[in-house]
């Protein structure tokens, strides 16, 4: 439990470094300039890779669950304001499963090596706790269907994406970590790549 709250602890206190908020800041707004301008990889029938998730995962390993979570809250209700006001009102749940998944990133990756196995474990998480079942639970809210009826449909799609979002998150989090690593004045123990040096 110590070195849980340890990652809290550490976790916050990398807001006070203007690095993280500015890194952070570049990474939300490219998630919600990806989502803005819909670049998506369409697979069939009816199966869509997104990229956003990566920012998100990107800010979790950075900087740790508690600087995650904040991010989730600031992406979805920048993201719902800069362009989502057409789809009707905002629903806090949406916001709870940002938070959510900040939270899994920053435990798994944060502040540790990125291995194909934390990138499995995290998307994995992600997938069944966020996708599978908050997003669904708050789409039997919002939308009057049935849980039973969604899931049939969200289950067989996230077990088909999670192959392709878990290469993705791995090889995306060490390109991250290798160009936050060769930033002027970075501390190489702030996040552990794994590659040599």
């Amino acid at each position: 439990m110590q070195k849980k709250q340890n990652i809290f602890v550490r976790s916050l206190r990398e807001l006070k470094s203007t690095r993280c908020l500015a890194v952070t800041a570049l990474l939300i707004a490219i998630n919600i300039t990806l989502d803005l301008l819909g670049l998506t990889i369409k697979l069939p029938p009816n199966l869509r890779i997104g990229f956003g998730f990566l920012c998100n995962a990107s800010i979790g390993m950075l900087f740790g669950p508690v600087v995650g979570m904040m991010a989730g809250v600031c992406t979805d209700v920048l993201g719902y304001f800069a362009g989502n006001l057409s789809m009707g009102a905002y629903f806090p749940g949406y916001t709870l499963t940002a938070v959510v998944g900040g939270l899994i990133w920053g435990l798994w990756l944060y502040p540790r090596k990125v291995t194909v196995w934390r990138a499995i474990g995290a998307k994995a998480c992600i997938n069944l706790f966020c996708n599978i079942g908050l997003n669904t639970l708050w789409l039997t809210v919002t939308g009057g269907k049935a849980m039973s009826l969604l899931l049939v449909t969200r289950v067989p799609k996230n077990l088909i994406l999670l192959p392709i979002e878990i290469v993705l998150t791995y090889v995306v989090m060490r390109l991250v970590c290798r160009i936050y690593n060769a930033l002027p004045g970075t501390v190489s123990e702030q996040v552990a790549s794994g590659s040599a040096r």
